[in-house]
């Protein structure tokens, strides 16, 4: 009992000396204790008295539970370099496709011809419907429809006012990694199959700043239901929305061999139909052009001639030297 009253009195001189007022009667450390009261109530009236200091006092601010929980920021990704290809320049052009520093050679201003009309009708005043979709096809394969696909992309990729992506739609036969030494990876058909993969996760950039890839993918038994599918219609209006400059080549597998081509063309704005010169048989190309449905836009380009009108000027334009 004794140290309970020597804490209370304890108590009290702490609450004195803090400005806190104690009941009367109450005596300090030292000073006589009334004899009107007793013991056990000095010790209650200051117990009473400490609750009643602590019940005015402000309460301590639980820092635990206050404090702001600080988020450590999330370091910036690294760029994944796996997704990036370095296009050889000097073998594209020994291979006879355009590049884009080479500016006055016959290949490039025959594509600058060719690419003129599509981007008319994919970004101009008059646009067509799905006009920066277009596919590049041919009636039968070794036609050259991957090298004038290629050919285009790197032509319109020296736009100002445009950006390409090409996709690899030759689920079958996918060349253009070859041609482009792109490694392999996810593509077309993992986007229709994988929801974990997003578009951004399948494209890979190239050291040309307005060209981009999109490679086939795995292969897959159901290709041809998967082109056709509703995955992959929403995926081509993702395609064609996404940028509002982008035109977005397919390289696509010839009409007559597979069915592919067939389901690609009917989501198309624009068909470029590639004919080899001295090769195609007019009723082969008059066939690939009845199992075109749904496109409006179908141009032809005429591959493998030996001698082009815009070659002739081209001559004339260099041996001259004018501007």
């Amino acid at each position: 009992m004794s140290s309970l009253i020597e804490q209370a009195a304890k108590r009290l001189e702490e609450l004195r000396r803090a400005g806190v007022e104690t009941p009367e009667g109450v005596a300090a450390p030292g000073e006589t204790q009334p004899a009107s009261l007793s013991t056990p109530e000095a010790m209650i009236l200051a117990l009473e008295a400490r609750g009643h200091s602590q019940a005015l006092a402000p309460r301590p601010r639980d820092e635990r539970r206050e404090a702001p929980v600080r988020r450590e920021p999330r370091p910036a990704a690294e760029p994944d370099q796996s997704r990036r290809i370095e296009i050889d320049f000097a073998r594209l052009k020994a291979r006879g496709f355009v590049t884009p520093n080479d500016g006055s050679s016959q290949i490039a201003d025959e594509f600058r011809v060719i690419k003129r009309p599509i981007i008319r009708n994919a970004l101009g005043a008059s646009a067509v419907r799905n006009g920066n979709l277009v596919m590049v096809t041919s009636a039968l394969p070794g036609e050259g429809k991957t090298f004038s696909s290629l050919n285009l992309a790197l032509s319109i990729a020296t736009e100002i006012d445009s950006t390409v992506l090409l996709v690899d739609g030759d689920v079958a036969h996918p060349s253009i990694p070859e041609i482009l030494a792109a490694p392999h990876g996810p593509g077309l058909l993992d986007l229709l199959t994988r929801d974990d993969l997003d578009f951004a996760d399948a494209l890979l950039k190239t050291n040309v700043d307005k060209l981009s890839l999109l490679p086939a993918g795995s292969r897959h038994r159901r290709s041809t239901e998967l082109l056709a599918s509703a995955q992959m219609a929403a995926l081509l209006r993702e395609t064609a929305s996404r940028y509002s400059d982008r035109i977005v080549i397919f390289d696509s597998p010839p009409l007559l061999a597979t069915t592919e081509a067939r389901v690609l063309a009917a989501n198309m704005g624009q068909i470029v139909m590639v004919v080899a010169a001295d090769a195609t048989s007019q009723h082969a190309v008059t066939q690939a052009l009845a199992t075109i449905e749904g496109c409006e836009v179908v141009l032809m380009v005429l591959n493998k001639a030996k001698r082009t009108d815009v070659g002739t000027y081209y001559g004339y334009y260099a041996s001259d030297g004018a501007g």
